[in-house]
């Protein structure tokens, strides 16, 4: 096969896009409000430099790759996972570096869609630079779905987590997980939920869940560096019981803890705020949403349990369905995930388009994604 055989190209863009999208992948709980990044400069088939955005506020992927590259720029391919943005924020415009540095082509996976940062690559082209964007674009997306998200939506992107049986319950008859103590899944499974939470601006349950478990809803067992910022701590709780004992309260002035309620006894209410507990009013689920994302909280990781779930997913306000399949069968009895949720939109989750199937061990972790690709 020549090599300029144009099939050999693309396959070319497409490994070298996934590498850069591996090197995205570092900044994981530490981008946002930013996206994550990857970029790499490749000439004349060898990789000579490498970057990603490692942290809020530090440099972007393409300044780190432009500058392990050096001199080895000049004519060379740059690929990020993002298109270069032109306007300058807490760093200078990618775009003004990527000419600097005597790039002859750019290939990003995807469009920048924010306003003030878009145009790097009319920009780029307007000096002469090749640019095409598009390989990579749906894992890219992927990637960054809450910030592609929040700036078409006012409220947070949510990923719905739940952990259950191979006969699709969440506990058994008397309320307890199974043969696994406590926990229906095993330690990776646990250890990839932390993950999770380190990527997530917010973690929720509902009040069944507190009062069942008592949980911390920290990061503690999680792979990847502590979040930049830990997320904040939710719980939808509509007749404001929460213990003032519970874990999340003696904690509240810690790790920050909203408690989202209908209704409100003021001398509860009093009682929790004390206690550094943020307490909150709303009279639905969508208004109590759009006010945590007016706070900053751009992706919401809800963990249960099955009547939170099921009004989330009621109301459409679920974007990915994260589901780990643990290999025990609780039986009859036992809660069913979906058992708030109606038979015909029980029927539609079967229809849901599968984003990622991954084994943690014994367990199976399956992402759903609700709406258009």
């Amino acid at each position: 096969m020549p090599d300029d055989d144009p099939a050999r190209g693309r396959e070319d863009d497409r490994a070298y896009m996934r590498r850069a999208l591996d090197l995205a992948r570092r900044g994981w709980g530490q981008t946002a409000p930013n996206p994550m990044v990857g970029a790499i400069v490749v000439r004349d088939g060898v990789v000579v430099g490498e970057g990603f955005h490692a942290r809020y506020g530090a440099e972007h992927a393409e300044v780190g790759a432009l500058r392990a590259a050096g001199d080895r720029a000049s004519g060379a391919t740059l690929y990020v996972t993002l298109e270069p943005c032109n306007h300058h924020g807490k760093t200078p415009p990618c775009a003004h570096a990527v000419l600097a540095a005597g790039i002859a082509r750019v290939v990003a996976a995807t469009s920048d869609p924010n306003p003030p940062a878009s145009g790097g690559a009319e920009r780029l082209r307007g000096a002469g630079v090749a640019v095409d964007i598009g390989i990579g674009e749906d894992e890219a997306r992927e990637l960054n779905a809450p910030f592609f998200h929040a700036l078409a939506s006012d409220r947070p992107w949510i990923a719905l987590k739940l952990a259950m049986s191979l006969d699709g319950a969440i506990a058994n008859a008397a309320g307890t997980r199974g043969t696994r103590g406590a926990w229906l899944t095993g330690p990776s499974a646990r250890r990839e939920v932390h993950r999770l939470r380190a990527g997530a601006d917010a973690v929720a349950v509902g009040i069944g869940t507190v009062l069942a478990d008592d949980p911390m809803l920290t990061v503690r067992d999680a792979p990847t560096p502590p979040p930049r910022v830990p997320p904040r701590r939710v719980v939808f709780d509509s007749e404001l019981r929460i213990p003032l004992g519970a874990a999340l309260v003696r904690t509240a002035r810690v790790v920050p803890t909203t408690v989202i309620a209908r209704r409100a006894d003021p001398a509860r209410r009093d009682a929790l705020c004390a206690a550094g507990v943020d307490v909150r009013v709303h009279d639905a689920l969508e208004p109590a949403l759009i006010a945590l994302a007016s706070d900053g909280v751009r992706m919401l990781l809800v963990e249960g349990g099955a009547r939170l779930a099921a009004s989330l997913i009621e109301q459409s306000l679920v974007d990915r369905l994260i589901i780990f399949h643990a290999p025990v069968v609780l039986g009859t009895g036992a809660l069913n995930a979906f058992a708030h949720v109606s038979e015909s939109t029980a029927a539609s989750l079967a229809r849901l388009r599968i984003v990622e199937r991954t084994p943690f061990d014994d367990d199976l972790m399956t992402i759903f994604a609700f709406g258009a690709p």
